[in-house]
């Protein structure tokens, strides 16, 4: 329902609606015996359900006085002001709905069913419209407050960022004395660092140099070291070429001379027991051959002895072959025989 329409209800879906809202429960007997109290209870009970109610004595003084001589007994009204109230609201309720029928104090007095199903048709109208609206906007009102909360959180926050940098502000100025001193201390650091690193530069300079000379030292201590080491070679040699003694001389040769007669005797050992090995490895060699023409000589002999046996046994079995052949024939002869003397036997009988 897009638009708000005053279609005019049936009674039966007045009572339906009003007990679907849970606004009242009424009957059609209700509406046939419609009574003021009624009625006043059913527009009160509607009017709180649209919020319509929340002021009090709202109205008040605002009543015609022409709708006063509709009573009979207008001195009654003075105890009513609640009945008035009630009036005056409903009044501008239907004003507001642009109800064709004007309201007044009589429908709520001595109502009749007809203007009051009228009405109710409108107020409910009304409540259906507002409560499909407000389900139309309930997501965006929901979306609405989540947004709300979440501003107010961001508020919060922003805030507290505030808070944060305003400590933070008042924490930088009161440090920046001491950053001003740690950067002029820095600044002479600087300055040390750059002098202590030109030192560092020419004592490598002069590190580089003294390794230099070093090195050009080490060379020259190698060499005399290496002429040292020759020296005393050749100084060994010429020690060895020297003869301190004759007995010691004389000894040495006998020493060579002996050591020159084990190694011919020894010598001499060797090729006398290479002789008679070679002796012995000539008798085997021969020993092998004769052997080697023996076993030839069986084995021709085996060959020989085994191809007589094969030649018997083939002549023993062409024996028994000429022997079944000549059976044979034999027992073809004596078949033949016997047929011929059946079949002279089976002429007889039919001739």
């Amino acid at each position: 329902m897009s638009t708000f329409g005053y279609p005019i209800l049936s009674r039966g879906d007045v009572i339906s609606m009003l007990a679907e809202s849970q606004i009242a429960a009424v009957t059609d007997n209700d509406f046939k015996n419609i009574k003021p109290s009624f009625v006043s209870d059913l527009y009160t009970r509607l009017l709180i359900y649209l919020d319509a109610l929340h002021e009090e004595g709202q109205g008040q003084g605002q009543i015609e006085f022409s709708a006063l001589e509709q009573f009979e007994s207008p001195d009654l009204l003075i105890g009513s002001i609640q009945v008035m109230n009630l009036y005056c609201k409903l009044r501008e309720v239907m004003a507001s709905l642009n109800c064709p029928i004007q309201f007044t104090l009589r429908d709520l007095v001595k109502p009749d069913p007809g203007r009051t199903e009228h009405f109710l048709s409108g107020i409910l109208n009304f409540c259906l419209f507002k409560e499909t609206k407000m389900n139309l906007q309930r997501p965006i009102m929901e979306e609405l407050a989540l947004l709300d909360e979440q501003r107010k959180e961001w508020e919060a926050k922003i805030s507290q960022f505030n808070a944060e940098i305003a400590g933070y502000s008042d924490a930088r100025e009161r440090e920046l004395p001491f950053v001003q001193e740690v950067n002029s201390k820095v600044k002479e650091l600087c300055e040390m660092i750059a002098g202590l690193n030109g030192n560092q530069m020419s004592f490598r300079t002069s590190f580089r140099n003294l390794t230099e000379k070093t090195l050009q030292i080490d060379e020259k201590i190698s060499k005399a070291e290496f002429d040292l080491v020759q020296n005393v070679q050749e100084n060994a040699n010429l020690c060895s070429k020297i003869v301190h003694s004759p007995d010691k001389l004389q000894r040495a040769l006998e020493e060579k001379k002996l050591a020159r007669d084990e190694a011919m005797n020894a010598e001499r050992l060797a090729m006398q027991s290479f002789l008679e090995k070679t002796a012995t490895v000539e008798v085997y060699s021969k020993v092998l051959e004769k052997r080697s023409k023996h076993f030839a000589l069986i084995q021709a002999i085996h060959e020989q002895l085994e191809v007589e046996f094969k030649r018997c046994e083939l002549e023993a079995r062409q024996k028994k072959v000429e022997d079944v052949v000549a059976e044979v024939d034999s027992i073809t002869l004596k078949t033949s025989i016997i047929k011929e003397s059946g079949a002279a036997k089976m002429q007889q009988v039919f001739y």
